[in-house]
């Protein structure tokens, strides 16, 4: 019943951003403004803003400094609310955080847009080139790259560092943008559709230190906890996959270029080996719960010999399965000589950095609306994800760009930011792109989270079969990096 009920929900979200028939998108527009409508008292003057931003993390600091720089918006009133402290980096720690972010070149060209990325270069990013993903049950791979290793594919970031790099963009942009740290949301009232006597004319947001503020627009980037999306009511389609992810920042046997990411589906769940530098890595290890703790609870020998040996190992291999994949492989060459790709080896481990060692539960979530009346969720508010192909932060900048540009259009055409109908094409925009990512994930993690023979012949072939395929391997990496 519970799968039944999932399976419905998701396949509704889907199907709501490919509707666009004119009568269903008024029907639409009316139930979303109706459901989340609240009456009350607006007496009490209250600061009003064009924008407000609840939420000063990765996405939400993107989004404030975004709209800040777009010439249409110039002169609206925009806030960014951030419960937590400035996050300010004077000099670059010593160490890595564990927690690190896969920068795709769509992001890299958002963050440089606005003015991020270039602080973020000045700090500390390592590029990768390359990307061999390989299965723990069989020979098969597949390799990603861009331009023969001419290009970057992506960037690894610790997640401290983009958000430092934003701060300091925020600090530069206080004429059009203005930020309150420390302030906490403890409760928001919603506008109604169409203004009556006794109604809301915009959000109001009340604060922990008595402070109420108002609001035409209301982006919600408060996290995968959204307040935001809680309030309103808005269903998620959500799960849990009883694993947990355990971080570390390891450290080389010996100095390499260093600029090819690996990722191994184990039965247990993928682990991933990310450069930082010439000499370190990020590690995350998505495994069962049992296994986490037994991995945290390791001596540092011993989890260094864990981790080569999940990267190296061939136990979990059959004879079988070695022969179908040789004769599959073999019948691909000769028809395709020239196409796939050489297996690389990774590199191996020598120790890990000192408590470095983390671990945290891994999960899934959707929102089945990511608008209402004068509200917009983006980022983990909106969906979340596995991190085995590194696309959290990404979908999240990849909101940012598609929201700020069709903001920009209101604006332009003097249209009200918070109206549902421009904000109902941002909704469709980025469904459209996330709920295929998401399910691709999903299924990627259920496809390589068994050893059974059928399961893992059918992702043996079909890995192969795909590595073989440049063309297809392009536009992969081109829908990725959107």
């Amino acid at each position: 019943m519970h799968k039944i009920t999932r399976a419905t929900l998701a396949l509704n979200g889907l199907s709501r951003c490919f509707i666009t028939e004119k009568h269903l998108c008024v029907v639409k527009i009316a139930s979303r403004g109706l459901a989340c409508a609240e009456h009350g008292n607006s007496s009490g003057k209250s600061e009003v803003y064009d924008v407000i931003i609840s939420g000063g993390g990765m996405v939400g600091s993107a989004m404030a400094c975004s709209l800040a720089l777009d010439p249409n918006l110039v002169g609206r009133k925009i806030l960014l609310l951030e419960a937590g402290n400035k996050k300010v980096m004077d000099k670059v720690a010593d160490t890595y955080s564990t927690r690190v972010s896969s920068i795709s070149q769509g992001s890299a060209t958002l963050l440089s847009g606005i003015g991020a990325w270039e602080h973020i270069t000045n700090m500390r990013c390592k590029p990768y080139k390359k990307m061999q993903v390989w299965d723990a049950c069989s020979d098969a791979l597949i390799t990603f790259d861009k331009e023969n290793l001419q290009e970057e594919m992506a960037y690894i970031v610790e997640n401290d560092i983009v958000v430092a790099a934003l701060t300091k963009q925020l600090d530069s942009l206080s004429d059009n943008v203005q930020v309150k740290y420390r302030s906490k949301v403890v409760k928001y009232m919603w506008p109604m559709p169409h203004q009556a006597a006794d109604s809301i004319p915009w959000v109001r947001v009340m604060l922990a230190n008595g402070e109420t503020l108002q609001t035409k627009l209301l982006i919600g980037a408060d996290g995968p906890n959204s307040m935001v999306r809680r309030e309103l009511g808005i269903p998620t389609v959500k799960w849990n996959y009883d694993q947990s992810a355990v971080v570390a920042v390891l450290h080389l046997s010996e100095p390499t270029e260093n600029n090819v990411a690996w990722q191994r589906f184990l039965p247990t769940g993928p682990i991933a080996m990310l450069p930082l530098s010439d000499t370190e890595s990020s590690l995350v290890w998505s495994t069962s719960h049992r296994l986490a703790e037994e991995l945290l609870e390791l001596d540092e020998e011993s989890f260094v010999d864990a981790i080569n040996s999940a990267f190296w190992s061939n136990e979990n291999q059959s004879e079988l399965i070695e022969t179908a994949g040789s004769l599959f492989r073999s019948a691909l060459s000769a028809i395709m000589p020239s196409a796939g790709s050489p297996r690389q080896l990774p590199p191996s481990v020598a120790g890990i950095g000192p408590k470095t060692r983390v671990m945290f539960p891994l999960g899934m979530g959707h929102a089945s609306e990511y608008i209402r009346h004068r509200v917009a969720l983006i980022g983990d508010a909106a969906h979340r994800v596995h991190p085995l192909a590194g696309q959290g932060a990404n979908l999240g900048f990849g909101d940012v760009a598609c929201l700020t540009q069709l903001l920009s259009q209101a604006a332009f055409t003097g249209k009200d930011l918070g109206a549902i109908q421009h904000l109902l094409e941002y909704e469709t925009d980025r469904q459209r792109h996330n709920l295929p990512m998401m399910a691709a994930i999903d299924l990627m993690k259920r496809l390589y989270s068994t050893n059974a023979a059928p399961a893992v012949l059918l992702r043996t072939f079909g890995l192969q079969a795909t590595n073989m395929l440049p063309a297809l391997k392009e536009q992969i990496m081109a829908f990725a990096s959107k």
